[in-house]
Protein backbone atom coordinates (compact mmCIF):
# COMPACT_ATOMS: atom_id res chain seq x y z
CA UNK A 1 0.00 0.00 0.00
CA UNK A 2 1.33 3.49 -0.86
CA UNK A 3 -1.06 5.87 0.70
CA UNK A 4 -0.99 9.75 0.81
CA UNK A 5 -2.90 11.57 2.93
CA UNK A 6 -3.78 15.37 3.32
CA UNK A 7 -2.08 16.57 6.99
CA UNK A 8 -3.83 19.36 7.62
CA UNK A 9 -0.77 20.16 9.87
CA UNK A 10 1.47 20.69 7.11
CA UNK A 11 -1.12 21.65 4.52
CA UNK A 12 -0.02 18.98 1.90
CA UNK A 13 -0.68 15.52 0.86
CA UNK A 14 2.12 12.97 2.67
CA UNK A 15 3.07 9.56 2.29
CA UNK A 16 1.73 7.43 5.19
CA UNK A 17 3.75 5.64 7.21
CA UNK A 18 2.50 4.28 10.67
CA UNK A 19 4.97 4.12 13.58
CA UNK A 20 4.71 1.00 14.36
CA UNK A 21 5.01 -1.34 11.32
CA UNK A 22 1.65 -2.90 10.23
CA UNK A 23 -0.36 -0.58 12.89
CA UNK A 24 -2.02 2.26 12.70
CA UNK A 25 -3.37 4.58 16.00
CA UNK A 26 -6.39 6.46 14.92
CA UNK A 27 -7.81 8.77 17.07
CA UNK A 28 -11.65 10.51 15.97
CA UNK A 29 -13.55 13.20 18.15
CA UNK A 30 -16.49 11.71 18.94
CA UNK A 31 -20.18 12.95 19.89
CA UNK A 32 -21.82 14.77 22.81
CA UNK A 33 -23.98 12.99 24.19
CA UNK A 34 -27.08 15.14 24.93
CA UNK A 35 -29.42 13.98 21.80
CA UNK A 36 -29.26 12.46 18.58
CA UNK A 37 -26.84 12.55 16.34
CA UNK A 38 -27.20 15.17 13.59
CA UNK A 39 -26.43 14.07 9.52
CA UNK A 40 -23.58 16.45 10.20
CA UNK A 41 -21.74 14.60 12.90
CA UNK A 42 -22.23 11.28 10.38
CA UNK A 43 -20.21 12.70 8.01
CA UNK A 44 -17.02 12.15 10.08
CA UNK A 45 -18.07 9.07 11.47
CA UNK A 46 -19.11 7.10 8.13
CA UNK A 47 -15.68 8.77 6.40
CA UNK A 48 -13.19 7.79 8.94
CA UNK A 49 -15.17 4.49 9.42
CA UNK A 50 -13.91 3.76 6.06
CA UNK A 51 -10.81 5.08 6.35
CA UNK A 52 -10.26 2.41 9.06
CA UNK A 53 -11.83 -0.25 7.02
CA UNK A 54 -9.56 0.78 4.51
CA UNK A 55 -6.35 0.03 6.61
CA UNK A 56 -8.00 -2.95 8.07
CA UNK A 57 -7.98 -4.82 3.98
CA UNK A 58 -4.94 -3.94 3.37
CA UNK A 59 -3.40 -6.28 6.84
CA UNK A 60 -3.39 -2.96 9.57
CA UNK A 61 -4.11 -3.98 12.95
CA UNK A 62 -5.81 -0.19 13.85
CA UNK A 63 -6.51 1.06 17.36
CA UNK A 64 -9.60 3.23 16.72
CA UNK A 65 -10.59 5.53 19.75
CA UNK A 66 -13.82 7.44 19.36
CA UNK A 67 -14.95 9.38 22.55
CA UNK A 68 -18.26 10.13 24.34
CA UNK A 69 -18.11 13.82 25.95
CA UNK A 70 -20.58 12.58 29.02
CA UNK A 71 -20.39 16.19 30.54
CA UNK A 72 -20.86 19.74 29.54
CA UNK A 73 -22.94 22.73 30.36
CA UNK A 74 -25.40 21.64 27.50
CA UNK A 75 -25.72 17.73 29.26
CA UNK A 76 -26.15 19.79 32.63
CA UNK A 77 -29.29 21.82 31.06
CA UNK A 78 -30.59 18.83 29.37
CA UNK A 79 -30.68 16.84 32.11
CA UNK A 80 -31.79 19.60 34.61
CA UNK A 81 -34.99 19.82 31.77
CA UNK A 82 -35.70 16.56 31.73
CA UNK A 83 -35.36 15.96 35.62
CA UNK A 84 -33.01 13.07 35.55
CA UNK A 85 -29.24 12.44 36.23
CA UNK A 86 -26.27 13.94 33.80
CA UNK A 87 -25.38 10.55 33.92
CA UNK A 88 -28.95 9.39 33.03
CA UNK A 89 -28.83 11.60 30.23
CA UNK A 90 -25.89 9.67 28.82
CA UNK A 91 -26.60 6.67 29.33
CA UNK A 92 -29.78 7.34 26.99
CA UNK A 93 -27.79 9.03 23.96
CA UNK A 94 -24.88 6.76 24.11
CA UNK A 95 -27.22 3.51 23.46
CA UNK A 96 -29.79 6.03 20.84
CA UNK A 97 -25.92 6.74 19.14
CA UNK A 98 -25.00 2.90 18.79
CA UNK A 99 -28.62 2.27 17.63
CA UNK A 100 -28.00 5.21 14.64
CA UNK A 101 -24.67 4.12 13.75
CA UNK A 102 -25.30 0.13 13.84
CA UNK A 103 -28.01 1.28 11.16
CA UNK A 104 -25.41 3.11 9.07
CA UNK A 105 -22.89 0.72 9.61
CA UNK A 106 -20.56 2.67 11.48
CA UNK A 107 -18.13 0.23 13.05
CA UNK A 108 -17.66 0.07 16.74
CA UNK A 109 -14.59 1.80 17.62
CA UNK A 110 -11.63 -0.30 19.55
CA UNK A 111 -12.09 1.52 22.59
CA UNK A 112 -15.29 4.49 23.01
CA UNK A 113 -13.87 6.04 26.20
CA UNK A 114 -16.50 8.89 28.25
CA UNK A 115 -14.93 11.69 30.02
CA UNK A 116 -16.55 10.98 33.25
CA UNK A 117 -14.83 7.55 33.29
CA UNK A 118 -11.26 8.86 32.89
CA UNK A 119 -11.21 11.52 35.91
CA UNK A 120 -7.94 10.15 37.06
CA UNK A 121 -6.06 10.64 33.70
CA UNK A 122 -7.54 13.91 33.18
CA UNK A 123 -6.33 15.21 36.31
CA UNK A 124 -3.03 13.61 36.05
CA UNK A 125 -2.57 15.20 32.72
CA UNK A 126 -3.62 18.65 33.91
CA UNK A 127 -1.43 18.48 37.49
CA UNK A 128 1.54 17.71 35.08
CA UNK A 129 0.43 21.03 32.59
CA UNK A 130 0.36 23.34 36.15
CA UNK A 131 4.17 21.39 37.39
CA UNK A 132 5.54 22.54 33.77
CA UNK A 133 4.32 26.04 33.61
CA UNK A 134 1.80 25.82 31.14
CA UNK A 135 -1.21 26.02 33.32
CA UNK A 136 -2.11 28.28 36.10
CA UNK A 137 -5.12 27.54 38.78
CA UNK A 138 -7.82 30.51 39.16
CA UNK A 139 -10.35 29.85 42.19
CA UNK A 140 -11.07 26.25 41.66
CA UNK A 141 -10.69 26.69 38.10
CA UNK A 142 -7.62 25.55 35.97
CA UNK A 143 -6.91 27.19 32.89
CA UNK A 144 -3.96 26.48 30.13
CA UNK A 145 -2.03 29.63 29.42
CA UNK A 146 -1.99 29.86 25.60
CA UNK A 147 1.15 32.44 25.68
CA UNK A 148 3.34 29.74 26.94
CA UNK A 149 3.13 27.41 23.99
CA UNK A 150 4.99 29.05 21.39
CA UNK A 151 3.57 26.56 18.68
CA UNK A 152 0.08 27.88 19.62
CA UNK A 153 -1.88 28.54 16.73
CA UNK A 154 0.15 26.22 13.97
CA UNK A 155 -2.71 24.19 13.01
CA UNK A 156 -5.35 26.63 12.13
CA UNK A 157 -2.30 29.27 10.48
CA UNK A 158 -2.93 32.08 12.96
CA UNK A 159 -0.97 34.10 15.20
CA UNK A 160 -2.08 34.62 18.66
CA UNK A 161 -2.73 38.46 17.88
CA UNK A 162 -4.94 37.31 14.89
CA UNK A 163 -6.98 34.53 17.21
CA UNK A 164 -7.41 37.07 19.76
CA UNK A 165 -8.38 39.84 17.41
CA UNK A 166 -11.11 37.12 15.51
CA UNK A 167 -12.21 35.39 18.55
CA UNK A 168 -15.29 35.51 20.65
CA UNK A 169 -14.53 34.65 24.39
CA UNK A 170 -15.99 35.15 27.65
CA UNK A 171 -14.44 38.41 29.47
CA UNK A 172 -13.15 36.91 32.64
CA UNK A 173 -10.35 39.30 34.78
CA UNK A 174 -8.70 35.32 36.18
CA UNK A 175 -7.24 35.00 33.07
CA UNK A 176 -3.73 36.26 31.89
CA UNK A 177 -4.33 36.31 28.46
CA UNK A 178 -8.66 35.65 26.80
CA UNK A 179 -7.79 32.55 24.65
CA UNK A 180 -6.20 30.88 27.70
CA UNK A 181 -8.81 28.32 27.79
CA UNK A 182 -10.22 26.04 30.97
CA UNK A 183 -8.46 22.42 31.76
CA UNK A 184 -10.23 22.25 35.20
CA UNK A 185 -14.10 23.85 35.87
CA UNK A 186 -15.22 24.62 39.35
CA UNK A 187 -18.31 23.46 40.72
CA UNK A 188 -21.12 25.41 40.39
CA UNK A 189 -24.25 24.54 42.60
CA UNK A 190 -26.13 21.68 41.79
CA UNK A 191 -23.42 20.16 38.90
CA UNK A 192 -22.09 17.06 39.29
CA UNK A 193 -18.42 17.38 40.47
CA UNK A 194 -15.09 15.30 41.07
CA UNK A 195 -12.51 15.52 43.24
CA UNK A 196 -9.13 17.35 42.21
CA UNK A 197 -6.32 18.55 43.83
CA UNK A 198 -7.81 22.43 43.02
CA UNK A 199 -11.24 21.46 44.61
CA UNK A 200 -14.63 19.96 43.57
CA UNK A 201 -15.13 20.25 39.13
CA UNK A 202 -15.43 19.06 35.98
CA UNK A 203 -12.98 18.87 33.59
CA UNK A 204 -12.76 21.32 30.39
CA UNK A 205 -13.81 19.98 26.71
CA UNK A 206 -10.60 20.19 24.97
CA UNK A 207 -8.40 18.09 28.18
CA UNK A 208 -10.52 15.10 27.46
CA UNK A 209 -9.52 14.23 24.20
CA UNK A 210 -5.66 14.47 24.92
CA UNK A 211 -6.00 12.42 27.99
CA UNK A 212 -7.86 9.64 26.31
CA UNK A 213 -5.99 9.91 23.59
CA UNK A 214 -2.41 9.51 25.34
CA UNK A 215 -3.90 7.11 27.68
CA UNK A 216 -5.46 4.37 25.03
CA UNK A 217 -3.13 4.82 22.17
CA UNK A 218 0.48 6.98 23.14
CA UNK A 219 1.77 10.04 23.72
CA UNK A 220 2.10 10.40 19.92
CA UNK A 221 -0.52 8.97 17.36
CA UNK A 222 -0.29 8.15 13.91
CA UNK A 223 -3.73 9.92 12.71
CA UNK A 224 -6.47 12.69 14.31
CA UNK A 225 -9.95 12.93 12.56
CA UNK A 226 -12.46 15.48 13.33
CA UNK A 227 -14.75 17.62 11.66
CA UNK A 228 -13.75 21.13 9.79
CA UNK A 229 -15.07 22.87 12.57
CA UNK A 230 -13.12 21.76 15.14
CA UNK A 231 -9.68 23.42 13.74
CA UNK A 232 -10.29 25.69 16.00
CA UNK A 233 -10.33 26.14 18.81
CA UNK A 234 -10.84 22.19 19.72
CA UNK A 235 -8.02 20.42 17.95
CA UNK A 236 -5.53 23.55 18.58
CA UNK A 237 -6.51 22.83 21.97
CA UNK A 238 -5.40 19.29 21.91
CA UNK A 239 -2.06 19.77 20.09
CA UNK A 240 -1.61 22.73 22.89
CA UNK A 241 -2.14 20.27 25.85
CA UNK A 242 -0.24 17.05 24.88
CA UNK A 243 2.47 19.02 23.75
CA UNK A 244 3.28 21.07 25.95
CA UNK A 245 2.56 18.09 28.63
CA UNK A 246 4.85 15.23 27.01
CA UNK A 247 7.64 17.45 24.64
CA UNK A 248 6.46 15.20 21.63
CA UNK A 249 4.33 15.58 18.62
CA UNK A 250 0.99 14.71 19.50
CA UNK A 251 -0.42 13.38 16.11
CA UNK A 252 1.43 12.99 12.71
CA UNK A 253 -1.60 13.42 10.51
CA UNK A 254 -4.72 15.48 10.89
CA UNK A 255 -7.32 14.68 8.57
CA UNK A 256 -10.80 17.03 9.29
CA UNK A 257 -13.68 16.28 6.36
CA UNK A 258 -15.33 19.36 4.78
CA UNK A 259 -18.55 20.84 6.00
CA UNK A 260 -21.79 19.87 5.54
CA UNK A 261 -24.73 22.32 4.08
CA UNK A 262 -28.29 21.89 3.95
CA UNK A 263 -29.99 23.56 1.41
CA UNK A 264 -26.72 25.32 0.74
CA UNK A 265 -27.02 27.21 4.21
CA UNK A 266 -25.39 26.04 7.48
CA UNK A 267 -27.76 24.25 9.48
CA UNK A 268 -29.46 25.45 12.71
CA UNK A 269 -31.87 24.67 14.41
CA UNK A 270 -33.51 28.04 14.54
CA UNK A 271 -33.38 28.18 10.24
CA UNK A 272 -35.63 25.14 10.83
CA UNK A 273 -33.40 22.84 8.87
CA UNK A 274 -31.11 21.02 11.49
CA UNK A 275 -32.21 17.44 10.74
CA UNK A 276 -30.80 14.37 12.93
CA UNK A 277 -29.54 11.04 11.14
CA UNK A 278 -33.21 9.54 13.15
CA UNK A 279 -35.11 12.35 11.36
CA UNK A 280 -33.27 11.40 7.74
CA UNK A 281 -33.36 7.81 8.07
CA UNK A 282 -37.18 7.99 8.75
CA UNK A 283 -36.97 8.73 5.01
CA UNK A 284 -34.13 7.45 3.59
CA UNK A 285 -32.47 3.67 3.88
CA UNK A 286 -29.46 4.12 6.16
CA UNK A 287 -27.09 2.75 3.33
CA UNK A 288 -28.43 5.74 1.00
CA UNK A 289 -27.20 8.76 3.41
CA UNK A 290 -23.69 6.70 3.84
CA UNK A 291 -23.20 6.29 -0.15
CA UNK A 292 -24.24 9.92 -0.14
CA UNK A 293 -21.54 10.68 2.40
CA UNK A 294 -18.76 8.78 0.52
CA UNK A 295 -19.89 10.04 -3.13
CA UNK A 296 -18.01 13.31 -2.18
CA UNK A 297 -14.11 13.67 -1.80
CA UNK A 298 -13.64 13.51 2.05
CA UNK A 299 -12.43 16.97 1.67
CA UNK A 300 -14.82 18.70 -0.16
CA UNK A 301 -18.15 20.06 1.33
CA UNK A 302 -21.29 19.06 0.65
CA UNK A 303 -24.83 19.52 0.41
CA UNK A 304 -27.87 17.92 1.88
CA UNK A 305 -30.74 18.15 0.15
CA UNK A 306 -33.71 16.21 -0.71
CA UNK A 307 -32.59 16.30 -4.36
CA UNK A 308 -28.84 15.14 -2.94
CA UNK A 309 -30.83 12.29 -1.05
CA UNK A 310 -32.68 11.36 -4.32
CA UNK A 311 -29.69 11.33 -6.18
CA UNK A 312 -27.74 8.73 -3.64
CA UNK A 313 -31.06 6.39 -3.29
CA UNK A 314 -30.80 6.02 -7.18
CA UNK A 315 -27.33 5.27 -7.17
CA UNK A 316 -28.05 2.86 -4.36
CA UNK A 317 -30.97 1.42 -6.48
CA UNK A 318 -28.45 1.05 -10.08
CA UNK A 319 -25.47 -0.58 -7.46
CA UNK A 320 -28.20 -2.96 -5.59
CA UNK A 321 -29.71 -3.99 -8.98
CA UNK A 322 -26.41 -4.79 -10.28
CA UNK A 323 -25.17 -6.60 -7.37
CA UNK A 324 -29.33 -8.90 -7.53
CA UNK A 325 -27.68 -9.32 -11.64
CA UNK A 326 -25.12 -10.89 -10.41
CA UNK A 327 -26.26 -12.94 -7.50
CA UNK A 328 -29.05 -13.75 -9.27
CA UNK A 329 -26.41 -15.61 -12.44
CA UNK A 330 -24.72 -17.21 -9.32
CA UNK A 331 -27.34 -18.75 -7.45
CA UNK A 332 -29.07 -20.49 -10.29
CA UNK A 333 -25.75 -21.60 -12.07
CA UNK A 334 -26.47 -25.31 -13.48
CA UNK A 335 -24.88 -28.19 -11.44
CA UNK A 336 -23.75 -29.34 -15.34
CA UNK A 337 -23.12 -26.32 -16.72
CA UNK A 338 -20.63 -26.87 -19.83
CA UNK A 339 -17.48 -24.54 -19.60
CA UNK A 340 -17.85 -21.73 -21.85
CA UNK A 341 -14.97 -19.47 -23.76
CA UNK A 342 -12.90 -17.07 -20.96
CA UNK A 343 -14.38 -13.91 -20.73
CA UNK A 344 -11.27 -11.71 -21.75
CA UNK A 345 -13.62 -8.44 -21.60
CA UNK A 346 -14.66 -8.92 -18.28
CA UNK A 347 -11.57 -10.19 -16.83
CA UNK A 348 -10.20 -6.91 -17.94
CA UNK A 349 -12.74 -4.81 -16.43
CA UNK A 350 -12.32 -6.06 -12.81
CA UNK A 351 -8.69 -6.06 -13.47
CA UNK A 352 -8.48 -2.47 -13.92
CA UNK A 353 -11.69 -1.56 -11.66
CA UNK A 354 -9.49 -3.31 -8.86
CA UNK A 355 -6.48 -1.28 -9.67
CA UNK A 356 -8.30 2.14 -10.20
CA UNK A 357 -10.24 1.43 -6.82
CA UNK A 358 -7.13 1.15 -4.77
CA UNK A 359 -5.69 3.90 -6.95
CA UNK A 360 -8.08 6.13 -5.82
CA UNK A 361 -8.19 4.99 -1.64
CA UNK A 362 -4.86 5.28 -1.62
CA UNK A 363 -4.78 9.31 -3.21
CA UNK A 364 -5.84 10.56 -0.29
CA UNK A 365 -8.84 8.30 0.14
CA UNK A 366 -10.97 9.59 -2.55
CA UNK A 367 -14.18 7.41 -1.81
CA UNK A 368 -15.86 9.13 -5.16
CA UNK A 369 -13.33 8.16 -7.88
CA UNK A 370 -13.32 4.08 -6.23
CA UNK A 371 -16.90 4.26 -5.98
CA UNK A 372 -16.74 5.12 -9.78
CA UNK A 373 -14.78 2.25 -9.94
CA UNK A 374 -17.62 0.17 -8.79
CA UNK A 375 -20.47 1.33 -10.69
CA UNK A 376 -17.41 0.66 -14.06
CA UNK A 377 -16.97 -2.93 -13.26
CA UNK A 378 -20.72 -3.41 -12.70
CA UNK A 379 -21.73 -2.03 -16.02
CA UNK A 380 -19.26 -4.39 -18.13
CA UNK A 381 -20.55 -7.63 -15.21
CA UNK A 382 -24.19 -6.62 -17.01
CA UNK A 383 -22.79 -6.40 -20.69
CA UNK A 384 -21.49 -10.13 -20.09
CA UNK A 385 -24.33 -11.56 -18.42
CA UNK A 386 -26.18 -10.72 -21.83
CA UNK A 387 -23.41 -11.72 -24.08
CA UNK A 388 -24.38 -14.28 -26.11
CA UNK A 389 -23.11 -17.76 -25.94
CA UNK A 390 -22.93 -18.67 -22.30
CA UNK A 391 -21.44 -17.33 -19.12
CA UNK A 392 -18.27 -17.44 -17.82
CA UNK A 393 -19.33 -18.07 -14.24
CA UNK A 394 -16.01 -18.06 -12.75
CA UNK A 395 -15.06 -14.72 -14.06
CA UNK A 396 -18.54 -13.56 -12.87
CA UNK A 397 -17.38 -15.19 -9.49
CA UNK A 398 -14.14 -13.18 -9.22
CA UNK A 399 -16.63 -9.78 -10.19
CA UNK A 400 -18.66 -11.11 -7.48
CA UNK A 401 -16.11 -11.50 -5.04
CA UNK A 402 -14.71 -7.67 -6.27
CA UNK A 403 -17.81 -6.34 -4.81
CA UNK A 404 -17.48 -8.12 -1.33
CA UNK A 405 -14.23 -6.81 -1.03
CA UNK A 406 -15.66 -3.02 -1.79
CA UNK A 407 -18.59 -3.54 0.26
CA UNK A 408 -16.65 -5.02 3.38
CA UNK A 409 -14.55 -1.62 2.96
CA UNK A 410 -17.28 1.15 2.30
CA UNK A 411 -20.31 -1.22 3.24
CA UNK A 412 -22.65 0.69 0.06
CA UNK A 413 -24.00 -2.97 -0.74
CA UNK A 414 -25.61 -3.76 2.43
CA UNK A 415 -24.57 -7.48 2.29
CA UNK A 416 -23.25 -7.35 5.57
CA UNK A 417 -27.61 -7.00 6.57
CA UNK A 418 -28.97 -9.33 3.75
CA UNK A 419 -27.05 -9.37 0.40
CA UNK A 420 -30.43 -7.91 -0.93
CA UNK A 421 -31.24 -5.05 1.54
CA UNK A 422 -33.78 -5.83 4.04
CA UNK A 423 -34.08 -9.47 5.43
CA UNK A 424 -37.92 -9.38 6.12
CA UNK A 425 -38.63 -7.55 3.00
CA UNK A 426 -36.76 -9.80 0.92
CA UNK A 427 -38.66 -12.68 2.68
CA UNK A 428 -41.99 -11.48 2.02
CA UNK A 429 -41.19 -10.25 -1.91
CA UNK A 430 -39.84 -14.10 -2.59
CA UNK A 431 -42.99 -15.36 -0.61
CA UNK A 432 -45.25 -12.86 -3.25
CA UNK A 433 -42.92 -14.27 -6.45
CA UNK A 434 -43.39 -18.18 -5.06
CA UNK A 435 -47.61 -17.19 -5.12
CA UNK A 436 -47.38 -15.83 -8.56
CA UNK A 437 -45.30 -18.96 -9.54
CA UNK A 438 -48.07 -21.20 -7.94
CA UNK A 439 -50.78 -19.20 -9.66
CA UNK A 440 -49.53 -19.11 -13.36
CA UNK A 441 -49.12 -23.08 -13.09
CA UNK A 442 -52.57 -23.14 -11.81
CA UNK A 443 -53.46 -20.87 -14.95
CA UNK A 444 -54.98 -18.25 -12.40
CA UNK A 445 -53.98 -15.06 -14.66
CA UNK A 446 -55.70 -12.63 -12.37
CA UNK A 447 -54.12 -13.49 -9.34
CA UNK A 448 -50.39 -13.24 -11.53
CA UNK A 449 -51.24 -10.36 -12.60
CA UNK A 450 -52.25 -8.41 -9.62
CA UNK A 451 -49.22 -9.79 -7.27
CA UNK A 452 -47.11 -8.53 -10.18
CA UNK A 453 -48.73 -5.20 -10.50
CA UNK A 454 -48.64 -4.81 -6.28
CA UNK A 455 -45.07 -5.07 -6.53
CA UNK A 456 -44.60 -3.10 -9.38
CA UNK A 457 -46.23 -0.43 -7.04
CA UNK A 458 -43.97 -1.26 -4.38
CA UNK A 459 -41.08 -0.52 -7.14
CA UNK A 460 -40.46 -4.43 -7.56
CA UNK A 461 -40.70 -5.02 -11.68
CA UNK A 462 -39.99 -9.16 -12.17
CA UNK A 463 -38.10 -10.44 -14.86
CA UNK A 464 -39.00 -14.37 -15.83
CA UNK A 465 -36.13 -16.14 -17.48
CA UNK A 466 -34.89 -19.70 -17.85
CA UNK A 467 -33.89 -20.22 -14.82
CA UNK A 468 -36.70 -18.62 -12.94
CA UNK A 469 -38.28 -15.12 -11.93
CA UNK A 470 -35.63 -12.58 -10.75
CA UNK A 471 -36.91 -9.02 -8.55
CA UNK A 472 -35.18 -5.90 -8.83
CA UNK A 473 -36.19 -2.04 -7.74
CA UNK A 474 -36.80 -0.27 -10.73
Amino acid sequence: MKLSLYNDLTGSKEPFEPLVPGEVSFYVCGPTVYDYFHIGNARPFIVFDVLRRYFESCGFRVKYVQNFTDIDDKMIQRASRMGITVAELADKFIAEYYADADSLMIGRATSNPRATHEIPAIVSMIEKLVEKGYAYAADGDVYFEVATFDRYGRLSRQNLDDLNSGARVEVDERKRHPLDFALWKAQKPGEPAWDSPWGPGRPGWHIECSAMAEKYLGDTIDIHGGGSDLVFPHHENEIAQSEAAHGKDFARFWIHNGYLMVDREKMSKSQGNFFTVRDVRAKYPAVVIRLFMLQAHYRSPINFSEETLDQASHAYERLRNGWAEIAFALETRPCDVVPCERDDELRCAIRDALALFHECMEDDFNTAGAIGAVFDLIRATNISLGRQGGIDYETVEEAADFLRMVDRVMGIFGLGSGERGNPQETQEIEGLIQEREQARKNKDFKKSDEIRNSLAARGITLEDTLQGTRWKRA
